[in-house]
């Protein structure tokens, strides 16, 4: 087994203002500059973020936050002007949640973007 002294994992983004500017602003997250990317602390550890000038956003999810109650985070972010994703084939509420519980399809989830174009989602299970 690798002997490591911890992990974590990161993402490109094309504006790394752009990007403290929601991670702490919109989602209310810890950012910290590192001097060559930016440090997103999260409640069990954190991600990096580095610019990259031809960045291409992942056509998949990169992040994950699990919430105790989807509804009222929908509600956080609305309020906060992100947008959620939809996706064809997907069957999301008028919301734009996945009830994935109800349909024996995994958790809750919704997508949004960062301003990067970089997937996240909020998930229940």
């Amino acid at each position: 087994m690798l002997t490591t002294t911890g992990s974590f994992s990161g993402y490109s983004v094309d504006d790394l203002a752009a990007a403290a500017a929601f991670y702490r602003g919109t989602l209310g997250l810890t950012v910290e500059d590192s001097g060559v990317g930016l440090d997103v602390h999260l409640p069990d550890g954190h991600v990096f973020l580095y610019p990259k000038d031809d960045h291409v956003p992942a056509t998949f999810t990169v992040l994950n936050f699990e919430v105790a109650d989807i509804d009222a985070a929908v509600a956080e972010l609305t309020a906060a002007g992100v947008a959620l994703e939809r996706y064809e084939g997907m069957p999301q509420d008028d919301s734009g949640v996945m009830r994935g519980k109800a349909a024996g399809m995994g958790p809750d989830i919704a997508w949004f973007l960062d301003p990067a174009g970089n997937v996240l989602s909020i998930l229940n299970g």
